[in-house]
């Protein structure tokens, strides 16, 4: 029993010397604690105070609410790292921290390698962000689909192609493939090719073509209508007939280009000029060839001789 009880006074008499150890080194490192603690009170204030100014600084140069929210706060947690790293050293506490951070930095990487995919989406839907390549209504193509932005996130992109479907894209892809965007310039070119006999007069054609556009549509008339014969085809010209509309929507460049189609028909139609069908000619008098009617004639005399042996 007084073993136990020696026992039980040691062990308060370590806790008290423990304790005033501790006192003790309190009150040594109390001003350092002050100081850590003034540090740190000023270094919250300073950081809302920061996170404002990020924002603000921000969205002078992307006018996209979710990455101006997204930066600033991203900013502000690295200003409020700063501030926990200069109090823990003012604490004395620094190399535990260090050490903190590079277990912190070794676990980010295997994050970062297991959600690849996403954080590259992620800063590519960043960077669109800061810079403009297209907005929501834009008509787009891109990763070979046709249709208007729909919505634009931090991860995707949606299309809504001119069949109705909707189809999301990731920002990596978006990002790092050619886009052509129909809507930026606000004009668009018609290119129609077509062909015609090789009996008519290609000025004349000419002349009536682009008449016929000039006359009949509503174009854009501060660009020249031009045609340009391209190629002797099998069984025609071929020429192609350009001209420009200012509208970028795809049903008005639908709509012109067929009425375009219906003016030229008509006009070569009143004007006696053939878009010929796909025809074949067949010359059997060429050098070395035999005429069409001595084939013919020399068919007919040798089935006669044959219906005369049977």
């Amino acid at each position: 029993m007084d073993s136990i009880l020696d026992q039980f006074n040691q062990s308060l008499g370590n806790l008290g010397t423990k304790l005033q150890g501790w006192l003790n080194s309190l009150i040594v490192n109390l001003p350092d604690l002050l100081l850590a603690i003034l540090v740190l009170v000023v270094g919250i204030y300073l950081t809302k105070r920061m996170q404002n100014y990020f924002y603000r600084l921000i969205s002078r140069f992307s006018d996209k609410e979710t990455v101006n929210r997204l930066l600033s706060n991203i900013a502000t947690a690295l200003f409020f790292l700063i501030v926990l790293f200069i109090v823990l050293s003012i604490l004395g506490l620094d190399t535990a921290l260090t050490t903190l951070l590079g277990t912190a930095g070794v676990a980010g990487l295997a994050v970062g390698l297991a959600l690849q995919d996403p954080i590259v989406n992620l800063f590519a839907g960043i960077m669109m962000s800061m810079r403009t390549f297209f907005k929501i209504g834009d008509l787009v193509e891109t990763n070979d689909f046709f249709g208007v932005v729909e919505k634009i996130s931090l991860r995707s992109t949606i299309l809504k192609t001119l069949q109705g479907q909707e189809v999301v894209l990731p920002n990596k892809n978006v990002y790092q493939n050619p886009l052509k965007n129909y809507s930026t310039s606000g004009e668009r070119r018609i290119d129609l090719s077509c062909g015609v006999s090789y009996g008519d007069n290609l000025e004349n054609v000419k002349q009536i073509a682009i008449s016929a556009i000039e006359d009949n549509l509503d174009y854009n008339n501060n660009r020249p209508v031009e045609l340009f014969f391209t190629e002797f085809g099998n069984s025609s010209i071929n020429f192609t007939l350009r001209f420009w509309t200012n509208s970028g929507n795809q049903k008005n460049y639908m709509e012109l280009q067929s009425n375009a189609i219906i003016a030229i028909k008509k006009a070569f139609d009143a004007n006696d000029i053939t878009i010929p069908f796909p025809i074949r000619t067949l010359d059997f008098g060429i050098k070395g060839g035999e005429k069409l009617n001595e084939v013919i004639s020399a068919g007919w005399l040798e089935k006669g001789n044959g219906n005369g042996t049977d």
